[in-house]
């Protein structure tokens, strides 16, 4: 496993409970940073922080709540100090069906958290780096944002919209040796796919070249490089964990 350097950094991570967010506090603890893990369940939070060790606390975060988002970023503040690092991993797939057929209170639950969830941390988060003059944000979008699924309208548009919010925030802060990226990941293999149907899993499955689903160490991998000081100059870019699906 190749080896970053992460020494001495504090990474907020939502949705670090399991999937991908607890993926990346792995990689990111191996390398030398503490993490403060925000997720809505709590008590997995806090059994996942036991299980990481010393450098890991838990924080109950709904990311749809914006004072409650800015009240948990000044909590790692007063814990550890400082918030270098941002890892907006937190989302829901919502259920399948068609557009036209689409309950709009499961549009507004999956635009809450995808979408706005992403903006209230990136808001609450980012004053914190600008007045140390330094930050790296990496907000995971999906290969959906880039191309449209069929039967996932609003997860399709929370995505995109995490790509147009991540590039604006990218330029908004390259003066201030802030990097802002976003990562576009075919379906993985986490607990998000309880949520679809298998003929949407078998779907999502036969557009990806590779012919499996992406492994979270594989994700993992690729966030933590984004969220070092290796990163020097790339900022308001999508990054690629298509398996070979992306188009563009």
């Amino acid at each position: 496993m190749n080896q970053y350097d992460l020494e001495g950094q504090v990474a907020v991570i939502t949705g670090g409970a399991q999937g991908i967010g607890r993926a990346v506090a792995e990689r990111m603890i191996a390398s030398g940073a503490r993490v403060a893990l925000w997720d809505m369940d709590h008590s997995l939070a806090e059994k996942t922080a036991h299980e990481l060790g010393e450098n890991a606390r838990a924080y109950g975060v709904d990311v749809r709540d914006l004072n409650e988002v800015a009240k948990q970023a000044a909590q790692v503040i007063q814990d550890w100090g400082q918030i270098d690092v941002l890892v907006a991993s937190a989302g829901i797939a919502g259920p399948n069906a068609p557009v036209i057929d689409y309950d709009p209170k499961a549009w507004n639950d999956v635009m809450e958290i995808n979408l706005t969830g992403v903006f209230n941390c990136c808001k609450s988060v980012l004053p914190y780096m600008v007045e140390r003059g330094y930050g790296r944000v990496v907000n995971v979008a999906s290969i959906a944002g880039k191309e449209g699924n069929p039967n996932a309208g609003p997860y399709a548009a929370s995505k995109a919209g995490v790509i147009g919010l991540t590039k604006t925030l990218g330029k908004e802060h390259a003066g201030q040796d802030i990097a802002v990226n976003c990562v576009t990941p075919a379906t993985a293999k986490t607990r998000i796919l309880d949520q679809l149907t298998p003929e949407f899993i078998d779907y999502m499955l036969s557009k990806i070249p590779r012919g499996r689903f992406l492994e979270v160490s594989e994700a993992a991998s690729m966030i933590t490089w984004l969220c070092t000081k290796d990163n020097s100059f790339t900022t308001a870019s999508v990054f690629d964990l298509s398996g070979g699906r992306a188009t563009y």
